[in-house]
């Protein structure tokens, strides 16, 4: 499968607004591995009904040549009109967060920084609440970096029984669903804002995410499109704040938590991650980036310090062997660690 053939293919394809969706740029971020073809239409709002029965036909077209299609829908403003600022009664607000079917409690970690081990963080905390005996999902959000899918050891592509329910991967008593289960490993995702939002979405609604206890959502670092997303369209129960020791790092993570303090998401603790390093040969103990400082924020804010977390060789390993320690060394203290969290998010009713 080429992506000239594909293209060729999508050419014969109407697109209501005028020409083909190929060449009225409707068609956009074209990815053709193997026999699976994957792209985003960005259509109006206004005319989505019709854009269904444009995506059949898409799908149709590709399937004569062979090729599966993954088709995203993401829908964008129309510049032909300015926005209308008028009230107009109950039925015009906006909705709020709805329920994701059959998800007890949704949980964010997040970070004002990025490199403080928030997606290790999140693996060893679905693994540890897993162990715990609860039922846990891991969404992974950090759409322009997706680790989850090697940190948990998980490959191979999500099926989809009916073109539109997406059925995730399990590994490690953890479903799992990521961006980066549909890309190849070196493959960037190149989007606009609106497209992440719709993909972010879909990952959320339209994933068979099946009974569980608690979605744990590895977040991007920083305060952008994707946490307004995740509270605006979900309601989440609470957060998660991981940073390392550093100055730099708390700057940072002090922005992540008021942007969940605007937002009406709860903080239910502080993680200090790489908070001490001892060397495996002479047991000497040092503070590689300081000591301390999330303590003292998590004491300022009035939440529980949760965990200080190891610079350790072996999590680190773990991480990239697809098998969390929390998994692959159940019996160490690193592990333990992790454990100790679990059971404080599970005692007091957050997980």
């Amino acid at each position: 499968m080429t992506r000239e053939k594909v293209l060729d293919a999508l050419k014969g394809v109407n697109d209501p607004a005028g020409g083909d969706i190929v060449s009225s740029g409707t068609m956009r971020a074209l990815n053709v591995d193997g026999d699976a073809v994957r792209f985003v239409l960005e259509i109006d709002p206004a005319r989505a009904d019709a854009y269904e029965a444009v995506k059949a036909q898409a799908e149709a077209a590709l399937a004569a040549i062979g090729a599966t299609a993954n088709i995203v829908m993401t829908a964008h403003s129309s510049p032909a009109a300015p926005p209308d600022l008028k009230p107009r009664g109950a039925s015009a607000a906006p909705k709020g967060p709805e329920k994701i079917p059959g998800v007890d409690r949704i949980l964010a970690v997040a970070s004002g920084k990025g490199g403080v081990g928030k997606s290790t963080v999140s693996a060893n905390l679905a693994c540890a609440l897993a162990a715990e005996g609860r039922r846990v999902g891991l969404l992974d959000a950090d759409v322009y970096g997706p680790s989850q899918p090697r940190m948990l050891g998980v490959s191979g592509r999500p099926s989809s029984p009916d073109g539109k329910t997406i059925l995730p991967l399990r590994n490690h008593g953890v479903t799992m669903m990521s961006i980066g289960l549909m890309t190849n490993d070196d493959q960037a995702v190149v989007w606009r804002g609106p497209m992440l939002m719709g993909a972010l979405q879909q990952m959320m609604t339209q994933v068979q995410w099946g009974a569980l206890d608690v979605l744990i959502v590895d977040l991007p670092p920083g305060t952008g499109d994707v946490q307004m997303t995740l509270a605006q369209k979900a309601p989440v129960d609470g957060a998660i704040i991981v940073s390392t020791p550093q100055d730099i790092a708390l700057l940072d993570a002090r922005k992540g938590i008021d942007m969940f303090k605007q937002m009406n998401v709860p903080i239910h603790g502080m993680i200090e991650n790489m908070s001490t390093h001892i060397c495996s040969n002479c047991g000497h103990e040092e503070h590689t980036f300081g000591h301390g400082g999330v303590a003292d924020e998590a004491e300022k804010l009035g939440v529980p310090l949760l965990a200080e977390i190891p610079l350790d060789l072996q999590i680190r390993l773990a991480a990239d062997g697809g098998a969390p320690i929390v998994t692959s060394q159940p019996d160490s203290a690193q592990a333990e660690a992790f454990r100790k969290v679990a059971r404080a998010l599970i005692d007091g009713g957050n997980a």
